[in-house]
């Protein structure tokens, strides 16, 4: 089967046609004819990625992340990780295909796969798009509500048991019981306001400003788990996906790709 076919079952899946303008979404490096060894599914396209691809004999790799997001004027390998990972990946002629914000803005993406696993009910978009693409009901983010309410201490537990964190940044207290949750994986502080505006309980996101937090003082608890952290499920989603479409061929998670942020 050549590669092409698999990118297509992608596009069918988060078109193109759903993610940001200022995005770089499909298929960034390679040649989309030839035939498909395996696929390894990853969130950043780093130089040890390819490498494990290489070893792995997979010729396809689907990234969360866009290896390429800004222009590039010059490819050498003495410059960053982003021009070596392209020059290896074109010299062992693997394809490496960029899913983000389609996944993003998809009503059962990102956000709506970490409510999933925190056992949301009544899901909906957080801040949806006006127009559709597709017959697809689009926008960032997820609200979902638990199935009986909780104190914010035990909300808290629950949040870091299910996405296995061992600590969590949060703003200060409010003293109110938690219902309804929006959720807003990456870098979500730009969905505060709306989460005020929709009386939501609690937001959970990552990459919040020490200003940021004051922003729901009495109202709102948010909870920064981090940005690796708010999206490393989204693998397994990509895989259990593919697997079902894609039952002969082998589909791995990559081993290599870790969160780059460390903590002491």
């Amino acid at each position: 089967m050549k590669i092409n076919k698999v990118l297509n079952i992608l596009e069918s899946w988060m078109p193109k046609a759903i993610s940001e303008d200022f995005d770089n979404v499909g298929l960034i490096i390679g040649n989309s004819s030839q035939e498909l060894q395996s696929i390894l599914v990853t969130l950043d396209s780093t130089v040890d990625v390819i490498e494990e691809a290489i070893e792995k004999n997979c010729n396809l790799i689907i990234s969360y992340h866009p290896i390429i997001f800004e222009g590039i004027k010059k490819i050498n390998e003495q410059e960053d990780y982003v021009q070596k990972a392209v020059i290896k990946a074109i010299e062992n002629k693997i394809c490496i295909y960029a899913i983000h914000t389609s996944m993003d803005n998809h009503e059962n993406g990102i956000s709506y796969s970490l409510a999933k696993i925190l056992g949301l009910n009544k899901t909906s978009i957080l801040i949806p798009k006006e127009k559709k693409i597709n017959n697809l009901k689009i926008g960032m983010g997820t609200i979902g509500y638990l199935s009986s309410e909780l104190s914010e201490d035990k909300f808290l537990k629950l949040v870091k048991n299910s996405i296995k964190n061992s600590l969590i940044r949060h703003s200060r207290m409010t003293g109110k019981k938690i219902s309804k949750i929006a959720i807003v994986a990456g870098s979500g502080s730009f969905a505060i306001d709306e989460c005020l505006n929709n009386n939501v309980d609690a937001l959970i996101t990552s990459d919040l400003k020490y200003h940021n937090f004051f922003m729901g003082t009495n109202k709102i608890l948010l909870l920064d788990i981090g940005h690796f952290e708010s999206e490393k499920h989204i693998k397994l989603i990509i895989q259990e996906y593919l697997k079902k479409k894609l039952p002969n061929f082998t589909i791995l998670l990559s081993e290599k790709n870790v969160n780059p942020v460390n903590y002491y």
